[in-house]
């Protein structure tokens, strides 16, 4: 019992940890380069950003104020594990980013630096609270909301769709063509930043998991309800042991990996996953399953109709 709380106690004081270092390289991005030089990053921070511009409202608390709604829908629909992590990101990155406001140095140099240096920290800082399974709430907790109650639709396209409004919108607040253009850039080099450090240079579309636990029937139940993605469970026999069992099988878009680490990990802290690069996956949840070349390259078979 001792060890399992001192194990617990490590991985908090790891997590909290990550997300201060994660909150302050965000806030520098937003304060340093982003907010000064009118860029609405997309999401509940580029909302935040053009009410600070508009109104004078502080960028944090803006945000922090937004997702409570959030919070209390994902509560009641999710459960208090599913959304404690992004909550405390949520609350001490915007606590952050008000406390440093004034404090950073303000850049208004070259566009070019503005973008990358903004884009390339702001990833950053969202990879490392994202590394430890938390978030920062807004458009990750609305698309899992809708998901929810609409899950043939695609997370990825819900996600987008809200970036691309709040960009649109701050064109019009932001009164030139400029902003957008810049936000679109950085938003896009925010993105692979994230990738490259959570999941290295890999550009496959997907990862497939291979699972082996003595907890496989709560495993694949947690991943059906709360990632809502397929497992397979194969027959598997260990070679050395030579005990027979079953392997889970699941594909997930890269994002995912990390939840279903932490899934997997409240369950059994030892079981064996391997994860591996999926170049390209289709069918449902992922890429239509049609055919690329768009026309039959095979010989129908015998009485069978074209």
């Amino acid at each position: 019992m001792e060890k399992k709380i001192h194990v617990k106690g490590k991985v908090l004081t790891v997590d909290l940890l990550l997300f201060l270092a994660g909150s302050l390289i965000f806030a520098i991005a937003i304060n340093t380069f982003i907010s000064p030089n009118n860029i609405a990053p997309g999401g509940l921070t580029g909302i935040a950003t053009m009410l600070n511009y508009t109104f004078g409202l502080p960028i944090g608390t803006m945000v922090a104020v937004m997702n409570i709604p959030l919070f209390i829908t994902a509560f009641f629909s999710f459960g208090f594990e599913f959304i404690i992590k992004t909550v405390v990101a949520t609350v001490i990155s915007s606590a952050m980013i008000d406390l440093t406001e004034g404090l950073l140095p303000v850049y208004h140099g070259d566009p070019l630096i503005t973008i990358v240096f903004g884009g390339a920290l702001y990833g950053a800082g969202l990879a490392l609270i994202l590394m430890r399974g938390g978030t920062t709430g807004g458009t990750d907790l609305v698309a899992n909301l809708i998901n929810k109650r609409f899950p043939h639709i695609p997370m990825a396209k819900m996600i987008l769709l809200t970036n691309i409004v709040v960009v649109v919108c701050s064109g019009l607040v932001y009164e030139n063509l400029e902003s957008p253009l810049y936000a679109v850039i950085v938003i896009f080099i925010e993105s692979k930043v994230i990738d490259v450090i959570l999941y290295g240079t890999s550009v496959a579309t997907g990862k497939m998991l291979f699972i082996i636990s003595k907890e496989n029937d709560r495993i694949a139940n947690e991943i059906l309800c709360r990632l809502r993605r397929g497992v397979t469970a194969l027959k598997s026999r260990g070679v050395y042991t030579g005990r027979e069992g079953e392997m889970l099988v699941c594909a997930v878009h890269r994002p995912e990996v990390t939840k279903l680490y932490h899934l997997i990990y409240k369950i059994d802290p030892g079981a064996f996953i391997i994860v591996g690069d999926a170049g390209q996956i289709r069918g449902a949840g992922f890429m239509p399953n049609t055919d690329p070349a768009g026309k039959n390259i095979c010989m129908p078979l015998k009485n069978e109709k074209v």
